[in-house]
C-alpha cells in the first residue's frame, strides 16, 4: 500500500517508459489444455462463471505461451531481459468477451538447467506498481537475490491497468503533475468542500477515461490474471514474491487457487481482514506512520552534530512544523506547498534507505538552502513519462481500493474518524483521507472482499514482516499467519523499513532463500535483529 501521490500504499514504483495502450481483441473457445491444473474454485463454492473462465484463459495461455523478444528500446530493459505478453479476458465471467495483453518480462535462471526450479514471479505493491524491473536485479548483481537467481528465471509483469497492460488514465497527466497542491490539512469547513468537490472530479475522471474496465480493476482478477500468466509460463504452480500491496494480491491468489502455490513469499503484509480491505486499513496506516516518523525524528535528534536539527524529538518536529507552515503561508519557489513537502518527507517513515538523504535535505533547508528542498520535493512538469506513469499508478491505486471494498459514502464519518486520529498523528491522516476520499463517491460497483482463508492444497507460505513498518503495519502479518495455516512468519523485530527481502539482513535473507531453493521452513516462528541502522 502506498500514501500519497507518490508513495500510495504499498512501496510506489512507476511504470517504466512510455505508457501504450493495450489492444483490445476478441477470443474464441477452446478446450482446456491436456494436463492442465485443476480448476480454481472461489471460497469452496464450485465452479462458478469466474472459475470457469480462468480455466478458459488459462488453457488458451499454456496453449499460446509467450513469444519471448528483446524487449522495446524505451521500455529500457536492455538484453539478456526478454519481454512478451499474455492475454486475459477484462471479464472472466465473459471469457469470450474483451480481451487485454498485459506486458511481462523474465531474465533466465543463471544456474544449471539441474538447478533451474520455474519462474519466480513478483509483485512491488500499489496497487498500481509496474513489476518489470525485476529481472534487472539479476543484470545488476544484487547480491541479496543471487542464490535465488541460480534456481529462477525472475518474471516481472504490469497488473491489468498499470504501465503497458491497458493502463488506466483518470486525469490529464500534466494536470496530475500541476504543484503547489491545497494543504492537506483544513483550516475552515470552506477547505473541506474544496477538497471533497476535488475527490468527487478525480472519482468522475476516472469514470470517464476508464471505459468498460475500471469496474473490473480488482485484486481478485488480478489474481486470476496471475494464474494465466502461470499457465502461459508453462508452470504447473506458481512461484510468488509479493510485497506490500503484492502480499495481498498474493494472499487473494492463495486463497482463490492454494493448489497452484508452490512457493510464496510475502514481505511487507496488508491485513487481509475483510473489516480491514480498505477504509479501515487506511486508518490503520495513520497511526503507524506517525510512529514511524516519530523513530526518524529520535534519529536524527541522535546524529545533531550532522543534521543540527535538534538534540531531541520535540526540536526536530518544531523545524518541521516551522517548514510546513511558511510553506503553507508561501509555497517555496512557488511549488512547493504542505502537500509537496508529505510527499517528500514520507519516503522516511517508509523506508530507512530515505533517512540520510531527507535528513540531510533539511539540514541544508534550515541553514539556508532553500533551492535544495525545492530540487527535491517539487514536481517536473518537463518529465511527460514520469508524469504519465505517476499519474497512471495513482489512477489504479486509486480504482482497486475504491473497487475492491465498500467504502463509507457519508462524510460525516470520514470527518469524524480523520478529526480523531489527526489529534495524535497529525503528519499523514488528513492527506491520507483525501487521497481516498474519491472511492466516497466511486462510479463503479463495489465489491465485498474475499475471505482470505487456507484452501486444499496450499503449502507453508513465508510471511516476512518489520515490526514498526508504517505503510502496512505489524498486525497485518499476523492476521495473515493466522488465515494461512502452516506459514511461517519471520519478524524483523524494531525495525520498520517497508519491504524486509531486499535488505542485508542474513538472518532473514538466508531463510528467504532456503525457502526458495528447498522449500523448507523453520519449525517455528522466528525473530530477527534488526538490519543495520543508517549513518549520517
Amino acid at each position: 500500500m502506498r500514501k500519497t501521490r507518490l508513495h500510495r500504499g504499498t512501496g510506489r514504483a512507476g511504470a517504466v517508459g512510455a505508457l501504450v495502450a493495450a489492444t483490445l481483441i476478441a477470443g474464441s473457445v477452446v478446450a482446456p489444455a491436456a494436463g492442465a491444473a485443476p480448476a480454481a474454485t472461489a471460497q469452496g463454492q464450485g465452479r462458478d462463471r469466474e472459475a470457469r473462465g480462468v480455466e478458459i484463459a488459462a488453457a488458451r495461455a499454456a496453449k499460446a505461451g509467450i513469444d519471448w523478444r528483446d524487449c522495446p528500446a524505451d521500455w529500457n530493459l536492455p538484453r539478456p531481459i526478454q519481454c512478451g505478453w499474455v492475454t486475459v479476458p477484462v471479464d472472466y465471467a465473459r471469457p469470450d468477451g474483451r480481451q487485454i495483453d498485459l506486458a511481462v518480462d523474465r531474465i533466465a535462471a543463471t544456474g544449471t538447467k539441474a538447478e533451474r526450479q520455474g519462474a519466480l514471479v513478483y509483485n512491488p505493491g500499489g496497487p498500481g506498481g509496474s513489476g518489470l524491473r525485476f529481472p534487472t536485479r539479476v543484470t545488476g548483481k544484487n547480491a541479496v537475490w543471487a542464490k535465488a537467481a541460480t534456481a529462477y528465471d525472475f518474471v516481472g509483469f504490469d497488473p491489468r491497468g498499470v504501465g503497458k497492460s491497458a493502463p488506466l488514465s483518470c486525469v490529464d497527466p500534466q494536470e496530475f503533475a500541476q504543484a503547489p497542491k491545497p494543504d492537506p490539512v483544513p483550516a475552515s469547513e470552506a477547505d473541506k468542500r474544496a477538497q471533497r468537490q476535488r475527490a468527487r472530479a478525480y472519482a468522475e475522471g476516472c469514470r470517464q477515461r476508464g471505459g468498460d474496465l475500471l469496474p473490473y480493476l480488482t485484486t481478485p482478477n488480478s489474481a486470476r490474471d496471475l494464474d494465466v500468466i502461470r499457465a502461459a509460463l508453462g508452470e504447473r504452480r506458481l512461484n510468488f514474491l509479493g510485497v506490500s500491496y503484492g502480499t495481498y494480491l498474493g494472499a487473494v491468489y492463495g486463497t482463490l487457487f492454494p493448489g497452484h502455490v508452490r512457493r510464496m513469499v510475502v514481505d511487507s503484509v496488508v491485513n487481509p481482514s475483510r473489516e480491514k480491505i480498505w477504509y479501515q486499513a487506511n486508518l490503520d496506516q495513520n497511526v503507524a506512520f506517525e510512529t514511524r516518523w516519530k523513530d526518524w525524528q529520535d534519529w536524527v535528534a541522535a546524529h545533531d552534530a550532522a543534521f543540527h536539527l535538534g538534540t531531541t524529538r520535540a526540536e526536530v518536529q518544531q523545524h518541521w512544523l516551522t517548514l510546513r507552515a511558511t510553506a503553507a503561508k508561501k509555497p517555496l519557489g512557488g511549488v512547493v506547498g504542505p502537500s509537496e513537502l508529505i510527499d517528500f518527507f514520507q519516503s522516511a517513515p517508509y523506508y530507512d534507505s530515505a533517512w540520510v538523504p531527507v535528513a540531510t535535505v533539511f539540514s541544508r533547508y534550515v541553514a539556508g538552502d532553500t533551492q535544495a528542498l525545492i530540487d527535491a520535493a517539487a514536481p517536473d512538469p518537463t518529465d511527460t513519462a514520469g508524469n504519465a506513469a505517476a499519474e497512471n499508478g495513482n489512477a489504479v491505486y486509486t480504482a482497486v481500493e475504491c473497487t475492491d471494498a465498500k467504502w463509507p459514502t457519508d462524510w460525516r464519518t470520514w470527518d469524524r474518524d480523520t478529526t480523531r486520529l489527526h489529534r495524535d498523528h497529525p503528519f499523514m491522516t488528513w492527506a491520507n483521507t483525501w487521497m481516498n476520499l474519491p472511492c466516497a463517491t466511486w462510479p463503479a460497483k463495489q465489491r465485498t472482499p474475499l475471505d482470505v482463508r487456507t484452501g486444499k492444497g496450499l503449502p507453508p507460505v513465508l510471511i516476512v514482516q518489520a515490526e514498526r513498518d508504517a505503510a502496512t503495519p505489524y498486525a497485518g502479518a499476523l492476521a495473515l499467519h493466522q488465515r494461512f495455516k502452516g506459514s511461517r512468519l519471520i519478524t524483523e523485530r524494531n525495525a520498520g523499513s517497508h519491504g524486509v527481502t531486499g535488505l542485508v539482513n542474513p538472518c532473514v535473507n538466508d531463510r528467504v532463500d532456503t525457502y526458495l531453493l528447498t522449500g523448507e521452513v523453520d519449525a517455528r516462528d522466528v525473530t530477527c535483529a534488526p538490519h543495520a541502522t543508517p549513518r549520517p
